[in-house]
């Protein structure tokens, strides 16, 4: 470990004067991506800087034990600084878990109802709520970009952004299919239904991660249609494009100029087209499928909401709450602390 370590501070000082560079300086992206690294590495140097200091104030306190007048005074502080030398290990080997490059990113979240008609799109309608009252917590801007309401409420379909500090990195794990046992509105009898709906996190794509050709692009102008306020429809504003090779299309209809749906579609085009790369990537490679908690698939069944037991589980760890109420008001953290547990232990042993 001391070895890594010692390779990782060496990179990091590499970093810091490469950005004292008067010809890097002068390139935004190169500063952009070497800040980024170097940003990525700060936090182990200086975990193992403490680990140093410690270990040298151990080392001086052995020396003191020899002296038997001094033993006694300095035993108890040599038993509280191996201690704080075992818990910075403990942080350390955390910290070098390989990274995955994309948690400190935005992310674009699709919901839609699936099984269960009507009670599908009402409970696609509630995890977004869901995720935006988890999203306002933490500080997080949502902004949507494509929603199709349900004839009786939610939605068959809502695509947004999420912006803030690590997004991805929280809410990477929701992908799959959720799955919600209860007493519909509609429901005459008492009967308890179960519905899903689905939910895709897609890292968003940034100017390093993919670039995109428009000439393998068919861009498409319509008229608004769906709710976004009366100017938003009497203009042709909306922009669908298609991607040709892969037949990716994307529409982006909230904004009430061209240009602004167009960038939008445009973003959301790269992050599906990143996705996609992502994925062959993993499917190629297999490990990481792995060596993750689930799939990730649209399709696996990850979690079940039991509001007559005012319940949630995660099937992927076993792991059940007793509090659905809340968990529905955007109180997640228990359940995705306890993903991100378990993704690092899974990490730790695979080492």
């Amino acid at each position: 470990m001391i070895e890594r370590l010692e390779l990782i501070k060496i990179r990091y000082l590499e970093l810091s004067e490469e950005l004292q560079n008067p010809e890097i300086m002068a390139d935004y992206n190169k500063v952009k991506k070497i800040s980024k690294e170097r940003s990525n590495l700060e936090q182990i140097v200086n975990k193992y800087d403490e680990l140093i200091n410690i270990e040298n104030e151990i080392k001086g306190l052995k020396e003191l034990t020899s002296d038997p007048e001094m033993a006694e005074l300095v035993r108890s502080e040599l038993e509280t600084n191996e201690v704080k030398k075992q818990n910075l290990i403990n942080e350390i080997e955390l910290l070098l878990i390989p990274k995955d490059e994309n948690d400190g990113k935005n992310i674009i979240m699709e919901i839609r109802g699936a099984a269960g008609g009507d009670e599908a799109n009402i409970f696609a309608g509630d995890l977004f709520r869901m995720y935006s009252k988890y999203a306002e917590k933490n500080n997080w801007k949502i902004e949507i970009n494509n929603e199709e309401p349900g004839t009786s409420g939610g939605y068959s379909q809502i695509e947004f952004s999420i912006k803030g500090e690590n997004v991805y990195s929280k809410l990477k794990f929701e992908s799959g299919s959720h799955r919600v046992q209860r007493i519909p509105a509609t429901e005459t009898q008492g009967r308890v239904h179960t519905s899903t709906a689905t939910v895709l996190v897609m890292p968003e794509a940034d100017e390093f991660d993919f670039e995109l050709d428009m000439s393998e692009v068919r861009v498409d102008v319509t008229r608004s249609s769906g709710c976004g306020g009366q100017g938003v429809n009497t203009t042709d504003s909306a922009v669908r494009l298609t991607h040709i090779p892969t037949g990716i299309i994307v529409y982006s209809q909230t904004e009430r100029s061209q240009i602004k749906n167009k960038e939008k579609a445009i973003k959301i085009l790269k992050t599906r087209l990143y996705d996609r790369k992502l994925q062959e990537q993993a499917e190629i490679e297999g490990k990481e499928r792995r060596s993750k908690i689930g799939t990730g698939d649209r399709s696996e069944k990850i979690r079940t909401y039991n509001y007559p037991q005012n319940r949630v589980t995660d099937h992927r760890i076993n792991f059940s709450v007793m509090n659905l109420d809340k968990v529905m008001e955007g109180n997640l953290d228990e359940i995705i602390n306890a993903l991100i547990t378990e993704d690092q232990r899974i990490k730790l042993e695979g080492k």
